[in-house]
């Protein structure tokens, strides 16, 4: 029986870890282009910028967002506040990292927009649910943001109606988004974004959420005359992000395929 030394045995595990996520990073963007290009073929559309692909990181530690920006990848997702500003804070104080764009994908209390604002390289929220918590952040942003900044956000939509997940009904999305673009001069909007069911049997057809988000999308350019090619939709995660493409999505969120099964958060 072999018995590796403890620093070279980290080391076996470590190039293992790194060769893994590489591995499903390259296989989920081929799967990305791939899909994509089927979407384009079947919609008559010219093949346009790829979907931007989402590395959903929470409850995963440092050591795999660093294998992971190893291999190219440079857009991560959150689900928790603390955690996304302990990340964000670490990351910043290591030389290399300074192109990382965290994303915001959890919950957003009201209470904790100001240190949600103070994580360094914040791209985007993606879970912006109501005019309260908008104006919330917009006013947090006034006071954070250099002036003429504006952070992204996307409007987050429950589109299966679930009294457990989060988001506007499809009927109020409209007036969300106009009172995002009229009244919170520091946000950007940049599309809808939404969870939908895990249980949707594809085997009948494809995902009321999505094609529900979709028909949100089309009532927006009707009601704010806003163009369909500047609302992006956020849609789809590790078990149907490649259903989600053929629907339309231009962000998906995916992290159990990259990084493997998360651990419950404690």
């Amino acid at each position: 029986m072999l018995v590796f030394p403890s620093k070279f045995s980290q080391l076996v595990r470590t190039a293992m870890t790194e060769s893994s996520i590489g591995s499903a990073l390259a296989s989920v963007r081929n799967n990305i282009s791939k899909i994509h290009s089927d979407f384009c073929k079947n919609v008559g559309l010219e093949s346009k910028e790829l979907p931007c692909l989402i590395a959903v990181s929470k409850t995963k530690p440092s050591t795999m967002i660093e294998d992971a920006h190893a291999n190219g990848q440079r857009d991560f997702g959150e689900n928790y506040v603390q955690e996304l500003i302990e990340k964000a804070n670490e990351f910043n104080n290591k030389d290399g990292y300074g192109d990382i764009r965290w994303h915001f994908i959890g919950k957003l209390q009201r209470n904790k927009v100001n240190n949600l604002l103070g994580a360094p390289n914040l791209e985007c929220i993606q879970t912006v649910e109501s005019i309260k918590l908008a104006t919330a952040i917009n006013s947090s942003c006034q006071k954070k943001l250099q002036p003429d900044a504006k952070l992204k956000v996307f409007a987050q939509v429950n589109s299966s109606g679930e009294e457990a997940k989060s988001g506007c009904e499809p009927s109020e999305c409209s007036e969300l988004v106009r009172h995002i673009i009229t009244q919170c001069d520091c946000l950007h909007f940049e599309g809808l974004m939404t969870i939908g069911s895990f249980s949707h049997d594809y085997s009948a057809g494809p995902n009321p959420d999505f094609e529900c988000l979709v028909r949100c999308r089309d009532q927006l350019e009707s009601d704010l005359e806003l163009k369909k090619e500047d609302i992006k939709l956020s849609m789809g995660m590790s078990n149907d992000y490649q259903q989600a493409i053929l629907a339309g999505a231009t962000t998906v969120r995916v992290g159990s395929t990259i990084f493997g099964q998360r651990e419950v958060k404690k």
